[in-house]
């Protein structure tokens, strides 16, 4: 599972003109699934997310949480994280979980994150064409890949 973290002012998905999502302070995470993921992925994923010391404390200092900031959350699902782009110039999405497996594993993820901070968290729709807007605040962006936990 790869995520994209990204520090927020304001984040929202439109998807056919129509706004589906919208937050304030927060993060979004731009979510990959790849076959290999699994439950564990999620559980570990969501708890370094809602504890992850980025957000400033008093003295603006990156020393607080999103659980810590009130802060809200916009998941929004992508494929294209998985991309290969060793050969050639047209990236190969081989990686990426089928939408069977994907999709589940995207339910799960956002239903634990939920659970973790305690608030609902937003999303996108899954496999949709989505215009992903964004206020990157600081800018503050995070790279995780569950399969590099070490």
């Amino acid at each position: 599972m790869r995520a994209v973290i990204q520090r927020v002012s304001s984040a929202s998905v439109i998807i056919r003109g129509i706004q589906k999502s919208e937050i304030g302070k927060g993060l979004l995470v731009l979510l990959g699934i790849e076959e290999s993921d699994s439950n564990e992925d999620i559980e570990w994923l969501c708890r370094k997310i809602a504890n992850m010391r980025i957000f400033p404390d008093q003295d603006d200092v990156m020393n607080m949480s999103i659980l810590d900031a009130g802060g809200e959350a916009l998941v929004v699902s992508q494929f294209t994280l998985h991309a290969s782009t060793k050969k050639g110039n047209r990236p190969s999405y081989i990686q990426a979980a089928k939408p069977e497996a994907a999709i589940p594993l995207y339910q799960s993820f956002v239903q634990q994150l939920t659970a973790v901070l305690g608030k609902e968290v937003k999303t996108g729709e899954f496999g949709a064409d989505m215009q992903v807007a964004l206020v990157n605040d600081g800018p503050v962006t995070i790279l995780i890949d569950t399969k590099n936990k070490q």
